[in-house]
């Protein structure tokens, strides 16, 4: 029994013996650096920011509408006896030109009466002033120089002149009255409806016909305070005599057409709904054959308008923007900075923004979603990093060449 434990025995106390050797004998370890737990930057996409002086051009819509649209009436009664052959809609009609004919014998009736009155009205004039001279004398033979205005009949004599007066007055009112019986504009025009036609009774003040001047044409385009703060235009009373250019668009038969024209003024107050200012933009001579195309009222225009000249100005990709009125900026250090703008104009996957730089700042333009104020970045420049692009995808294609004709050649 003795014997059979001895072996186990034997063996165990050897492997204690063994281990323990091995524990005091170990070397120990050292540590290496976990290089895992290393901050790993990230590498953003940047630029410098230099400013610029330029103009922004802003873009507003509007309808067309003739400078000078007027309703044509009747300034007397009578019949319609005649009619010109351009008395019809859409018809261009000259300055004075006569548009149709009221029956005038009405009216050359009433120049005689009134020529009648004024000869009737001058014979009392003679006769009052004839009284008025035998009351002088009458005066005079009583010794007296100072008479009395009443017994010289000086008040009878003005009334009578007056009289005079108001009978030249009739014959004159009745000669215009013959005159306003041929119906005419007084500039070049545009007849756009008509509401008599030949044989029709008119009275006075009755509506004839509604034209539109075409000498020019309007547009009034609504413009919000960051659209004013970009272009030269007074809101108070100004000598201001050049104001900026504008570029109208439409689609005329199907084909878009452009008209150059100019703001002209403001209206006189801001939209109480919307709160927006208007500027009147006036284009000279919209059916001249200077034009593509007639600039007809009613066409719906897109406008662009000539913006001032502004000095720092900051243009980048409108990615770079966060959150409307921010963007990222990063410090000497290159630490990430929450940065305020002002944003002036958004156009063409682009924004210009306003404000004061400090020489070598960096903005970041792409990766705003993985970094955050206070995060340490690793900048590459966007030129840079285009610039290395552009020559990688040159060798990339000049290799792919090379290999084609080899592959040309071997096949030969």
């Amino acid at each position: 029994m003795v014997k059979k434990l001895a072996l186990p025995v034997s063996i165990l106390l050897a492997g204690i013996v063994a281990i323990t050797v091995v524990m005091m004998t170990k070397a120990e370890p050292t540590a290496r650096p976990n290089t895992s737990l290393e901050t790993v930057k990230t590498k953003v996409l940047v630029q410098k920011a230099i400013t610029q002086e330029t103009a922004l051009s802003v873009q507003s819509n509007g309808l067309v509408t003739a400078k000078r649209q007027v309703d044509i009436v009747a300034q007397v009664s009578g019949v319609i006896i005649n009619v010109s052959p351009k008395f019809e809609e859409g018809i261009f009609i000259e300055p004075n030109e006569m548009l149709l004919q009221i029956d005038k014998r009405d009216a050359q009736a009433a120049l005689v009466k009134a020529q009648a009155q004024l000869v009737r009205r001058q014979r009392l004039f003679a006769e009052e002033k004839g009284r008025a001279r035998q009351a002088k004398r009458e005066w005079r033979d009583l010794g007296n120089e100072d008479a009395n205005a009443l017994f010289l009949r000086k008040p009878q004599l003005a009334e009578a002149q007056a009289e005079i007066d108001a009978a030249k007055a009739d014959v004159t009112i009745a000669k215009l009255n013959i005159e306003r019986t041929e119906v005419r504009v007084p500039f070049d025009a545009r007849i756009a409806e008509t509401f008599v036609d030949l044989g029709q009774f008119v009275s006075a003040g009755t509506r004839i016909a509604q034209v539109y001047g075409t000498a020019a044409a309007e547009v009034r385009l609504p413009l919000s305070d960051r659209d004013m703060a970009l272009l030269n235009l007074p809101l108070s009373h100004s000598e201001q005599s050049v104001f900026p250019r504008v570029t109208l668009s439409g689609i005329v038969s199907g084909v878009q057409h452009d008209w150059n024209g100019r703001v002209v003024r403001m209206e006189s107050s801001i939209d109480m709904q919307s709160g927006m200012h208007y500027a009147i933009a006036e284009i000279d001579a919209p059916f001249s054959p200077q034009h593509d195309a007639p600039l007809l009222p009613g066409l719906f225009v897109e406008a662009t308008v000539d913006g001032k000249r502004l000095d720092n100005i900051l243009v980048l990709p409108e990615e770079a923007l966060i959150s409307r009125t921010n963007i990222y900026t990063l410090d000497a250090n290159n630490i990430v900075q929450l940065t305020p703008v002002s944003v002036l104009n958004k156009q063409d996957n682009k924004i210009w923004i306003k404000g004061e730089f400090p020489p070598e700042t960096l903005i970041l333009l792409d990766k705003h979603a993985l970094v955050s104020p206070g995060l340490e970045v690793d900048p590459v420049m966007a030129d840079e990093a285009q610039a290395s692009l552009a020559s990688h995808a040159s060798t990339s294609s000049k290799n792919a060449a090379l290999r084609n004709s080899q592959q040309g050649g071997d096949s030969l």
